[in-house]
């Protein structure tokens, strides 16, 4: 809003639906800065540390948004009798003087926040390590009970905490450590639980204290990464070095290959070279694996052999162009380039197949777990021969499943897919001994309910983790095939190529800065007018009504083309935006069909206004859906097709803010369903809080076992009576 404000067309006049627009946008700045303000006096309060400082930048940023309210106040203007024209700002260097406070302020107030929030999870982290210590030196069940009980309390704010704050981090790297991290945690919580308990049974048994330290340890490792993500510090200044897969690798190759086309002179040879030594030694980890077919292993050793010729014939040509651009050495060096990045791409292909052949038959093969079913049995016979053999086998299957993961990291396509693998080998690696020692632990005492119940534990994280690779192996497969990009579809954006064969053949286009700012204008009014549908629907006591429903989820799609207007959201492309229009017109048609339902319910006057609306809105989406398909070719062509659709979607938009309320209207009289109008609340501070906006769907981030974590701690007075 305030970037629409600075942006604007100086032009010496306007109109008074534009004046009254922007006088709107300022209005809004101002109550969106005043419920901002409100929520940072209150983090203030309680945090006297900061209170100072906060307090400060409330009241500047509460003062910048007056001023801003003020300067775009249709009343303070002067409105010239003969003119029906007017001037849009009397001082527009106020209004940017006025926005610079208010986002320096805003910004403080986020930054003293956020240093709150890093304080909060360090202070629950060391709640959690300091209870962690109590627990590992209790020596009565009766003092365990007590203190677990304090632990999982612990255990569910820290994990509240962390899935607040895994929800707000934008770098997909680290959520993506975070999850892991939080997902050790909560299996560890159990285990913690039946090991603990194992070794207060058996206080003498070394195979259940190996247990028992083995969980304490792998959760202090999982508690120290969380606040290295959360506070972005690595411990002693180290620097994290991530391993480099092949496909990351072959990616950078190629594209300082492709490079070349634009600069011939902009890296060395040796660099290139350097590179692809780099990339052939990753796929070492493919032809030095005993797991890695014979055929496999053939067609990467001869594509590596070829992939170092095609180089070689690209540095020649390359060299050559460097001394003489003839028009016959340009084309030379393009089939080189085309050469060597084909080459590439077989070689990725190749170890891709490599890894995720292995990997399906792995999962398949061990999907029986029939090694654990015959260590939970020859553990309760007490046949420690047995137990021993079949360990052995279990060390052989967590070799194998290591090696697995590592070679699906080569191949994974994404950082947080990759960080997926190394969580999965670190789980193996740290489960299959843990799984050992308590088989051993009830070997040795067969007859032990807890030390069975322990195994138990273990082997469903096992289990558990091997379900999970059968997920990541489909997600890994579906980014190598394209089907699944890195960010997450929004609402009901379709995928690209679902819904309209011809699509394939069109190249996305994005709109350059000057054509962002002609269709501001009709942004600003299409984001108003989302404003203004969302405020209608909140009237409504029945949420689940169908015309509300489809005029949230109108509001939500016509939101994300505002957002494209700015160059901002996830609609990316011209092409993205086309797509959505398509959806926002069947949406509407819906909702078209949802009134022609209730029209047959009521009996009014206005009846047939309804209908006609009704039908007016379905002839706009028609004509919504006929220029989202229409083919654009061009630069020029695809601009005035995004401008034809945003103004549609903003025609449909205003109809729509004239039908809901009418719909209230007609189903109050008429008393039709489970009612319409809620009473106005006193203060909308309730959706500071919570957050509900209808463009903004809800982050659902999984609680990594809270309730798990819950049910630990209400169910532990089974060990009283023990």
């Amino acid at each position: 809003q305030i970037t629409t404000l600075i942006n604007h067309k100086d032009k010496p006049k306007r109109s008074d639906k534009t004046l009254q627009a922007i006088q709107r946008v300022g209005q809004a700045v101002n109550l969106a800065v005043g419920r901002f303000v409100t929520v940072g006096e209150a983090i203030a309060n309680e945090n006297h540390e900061l209170k100072e400082e906060m307090s400060v930048a409330c009241i500047e940023a509460r003062r910048a948004g007056e001023t801003i309210a003020q300067l775009t106040d249709v009343a303070s203007l002067d409105h010239p009798e003969s003119d029906s024209h007017i001037t849009i700002f009397t001082d527009k260097t106020g209004v940017v003087k006025a926005a610079r406070l208010l986002l320096s302020s805003v910004t403080k107030v986020l930054v003293l926040a956020d240093r709150i929030v890093i304080k909060q999870i360090i202070t629950s982290r060391n709640k959690v390590l300091a209870t962690m210590e109590q627990l590992e030196k209790v020596s009565s069940f009766q003092e365990f009970v007590q203190i677990f009980s304090q632990f999982g309390n612990e255990m569910v704010e820290f994990a509240h905490l962390t899935g607040d704050r895994q929800n707000d981090l934008k770098d997909e790297k680290k959520k993506a450590r975070m999850a892991a991290s939080r997902a050790v945690l909560e299996k560890c919580t159990m285990m913690l639980l039946t090991a603990s308990k194992t070794c207060l049974r058996h206080p003498d048994c070394e195979s259940a204290r190996i247990n028992k330290d083995g969980v304490f340890h792998r959760m202090r490792l999982a508690l120290e990464q969380v606040i290295e993500i959360v506070t972005d510090s690595r411990p002693n200044g180290e620097n994290e070095m991530a391993p480099i897969s092949i496909y990351s690798g072959i990616r950078e190759f190629k594209n300082k290959v492709e490079g070349l086309r634009e600069n011939l002179y902009f890296l060395s040879k040796e660099n290139l070279s350097t590179m692809l030594e780099v990339i052939l030694e990753h796929t070492e980890d493919f032809t030095d694996s005993a797991y890695t077919s014979h055929e496999h292993r053939e067609h990467i050793l001869e594509l590596s052999k070829q992939a170092k010729m095609e180089l070689e014939q690209l540095v020649s040509v390359w060299m050559q162009a460097q001394n003489q651009k003839t028009k016959d050495l340009m084309e030379d060096l393009e089939v080189a380039i085309l050469k060597t990045c084909q080459c590439m791409n077989e070689l990725k292909r190749e170890v891709h197949n490599a890894a995720t052949s292995l990997a399906a038959d792995l999962l398949k093969y061990h999907t029986d777990h029939m090694v654990l079913k015959a260590l939970k049995i020859t553990g309760v016979e007490g046949n420690l021969e047995a137990v021993a053999e079949y360990t052995c086998k279990l060390s052989e299957q967590k070799e194998q499943l290591v090696e697995m993961c590592r070679l699906l990291r080569h191949v994974s396509g994404t950082e947080p897919l990759e960080i997926t693998c190394i969580h999965a080998e670190d789980t193996f690696q740290v489960t299959g001994p843990q799984i050992i020692s308590a088989a051993e632990t009830l070997a040795l005492h067969p007859s032990s309910k807890i030390a069975k119940e322990n195994l138990e534990v273990f082997c469903e994280a096992w289990e558990s983790q091997l379900s999970d690779m059968s997920l990541l192996l489909r997600e890994i497969n579906d980014v190598f095939e394209g089907r699944r990009g890195e960010k997450r579809v929004y609402l009901s954006l379709p995928r690209p190529g679902k819904h309209n064969a011809n699509l394939k053949a069109l190249k996305p286009v994005k709109l350059d800065t000057e054509e962002q700012a002609k269709i501001a204008k009709l942004g600003l009014e299409l984001h108003l007018l989302t404003s203004d549908v969302d405020s209608e629907t909140e009237k409504w006591e029945d949420q689940e009504n169908e015309i509300v429903q489809h005029g949230q989820g109108m509001s939500s799609m016509a939101y994300s083309m505002y957002l494209f207007t700015r160059g901002e959201g996830l609609l990316k492309t011209t092409q993205d935006l086309f797509h959505q229009a398509e959806i926002f017109a069947t949406e509407g048609t819906k909702l078209a069909s949802a009134l022609h339902a209730l029209s047959d319910q009521v009996h009014d006057d206005e009846k047939p206004l309804l209908l006609l609306e009704a039908e007016k809105l379905i002839s706009m989406c028609k004509q919504l859906q006929i220029t989202a398909k229409a083919s654009a070719q061009g630069k020029s062509a695809t601009f005035t097709k995004v401008d034809a659709c945003i103004l549609k979607t903003r025609n449909v938009m205003t109809l729509l803010c004239q039908l809901l309320p009418l719909c209230c209207k007609l189903l109050r009289k008429n008393k039709v369903g489970n009612g319409c109008l809620k009473p106005a609340p006193p203060w909308k501070e309730d959706r500071i809080r919570t957050g509900t906006n209808a463009r903004t769907p809800e982050r659902r981030v999984d609680t990594l076992g809270i309730k798990s974590l819950e049910n630990h701690v209400t169910n532990m007075t089974f060990l009283e009576s023990k």
